[in-house]
């Protein structure tokens, strides 16, 4: 009899349950139970996830005070953009700058520093800030005399001599120039841009090596050692921003390639800076390349050092830190 009775009221509940949640059906609008990742954004993205926006790793990187314009600072010059076409990179443009100390003795060869991707040091108001950073190192004769030299990646030519706007294009470009493993570019910089610069500029560039540094960031900081290390007679300084020892164009075998010069080490100095945050795709892991080339370097003994830090892949770190980079690389002593 109990058992019956509790049926028959499991049943009653039920019933009621149901009519009730008819009754609020009747009045309200039935919302569908929709599961997502990530929400859509309005209509026209219906079905789309939009980007996970990633932390700024680079906040805690700031420009000191040498990268600004100081009191009683004598500024050197800088020039305004120039285009330049060569024969080397056939159909080709490349822009570059070019700075000159205060007080240059032309009269002397001259030590030369050459940045790839040019504008991002170059530019007064940009990341680096390389006019205002030379200007106060060679003030405090923290540095030598040095002329700057900031090129871009060239720019590829259509069959009427006007710059090809297409990306895809111009980036290509840029990897041909700074990916691929060979002396090309040294040379391009040694038969073509530097001649001109000279000339035009009424100076003479050192031919010692050691008075030579090149410089670069991400594919610009390969395409900087691999000038060095194709020609230590042209360059003997390298600095490298988040370089890209990845397999772009094969850069991943540079690691091997410094420690079987073991006993034949190449005469060059590198500064090499990279973040736990850098670029992880389906080149390489930038991290992890960064922290190879360094082991092999000091496997090999060569005169390097590495910065490590948390950064991305930026210039943020490297700029932050560019006096002091700047003065280890053209110390005099090892």
């Amino acid at each position: 009899m109990l058992k019956r009775w509790c049926l028959l009221a499991l049943f009653t509940l039920l019933a009621n349950s149901f009519s009730f949640t008819q009754a609020q059906d009747k009045n309200t609008p039935k919302q569908p139970t929709v599961f997502r990742l990530f929400p859509a954004q309005d209509k026209k993205d219906a079905g789309k996830q939009p980007a996970v926006q990633r932390p700024n790793y680079d906040a805690i990187y700031k420009l000191g005070p040498d990268a600004k314009k100081q009191d009683g600072v004598s500024e050197g010059k800088l020039s305004s953009k120039q285009t330049f076409r060569g024969k080397l990179y056939d159909n080709t443009e490349h822009d570059y700058w070019v700075y000159l100390p205060h007080d240059l003795d032309k009269s002397k060869p001259a030590k030369l520093m050459v940045f790839l991707d040019g504008n991002n040091y170059a530019n007064p108001n940009g990341p680096v800030r390389m006019s205002h950073v030379f200007d106060n190192l060679i003030h405090r004769k923290e540095l030598p005399q040095i002329v700057g030299v900031f090129v871009m990646p060239g720019v590829p030519l259509d069959s009427e001599g006007n710059r090809v706007t297409d990306r895809g294009k111009t980036n290509a470009q840029r990897s041909t120039e700074y990916d691929t493993l060979s002396p090309k570019f040294a040379s391009f910089l040694e038969k073509e841009l530097l001649p001109k610069v000279e000339k035009q500029y009424d100076i003479k560039f050192s031919t010692n090596p050691d008075d030579r540094a090149i410089c670069g960031i991400s594919s610009g900081g390969i395409a900087a050692f691999t000038c060095a290390w194709e020609r230590p007679d042209l360059f003997r300084k390298v600095m490298s921003q988040v370089g890209s020892f990845t397999n772009i164009r094969g850069g991943h075998v540079y690691h091997d390639l410094v420690r079987k010069s073991e006993k034949n080490p190449k005469p060059l100095r590198i500064f090499l800076q990279d973040g736990s945050n850098d670029l992880d795709n389906q080149f390489g892991n930038w991290p992890l390349a960064n922290q190879q080339m360094a082991s092999s370097l000091k496997y090999a003994h060569y005169d390097y050092r590495f910065e490590y830090g948390s950064g991305g892949h930026s210039l943020a770190h490297g700029a932050a830190i560019m006096p002091e980079a700047l003065k280890w690389l053209w110390r005099e002593k090892k």
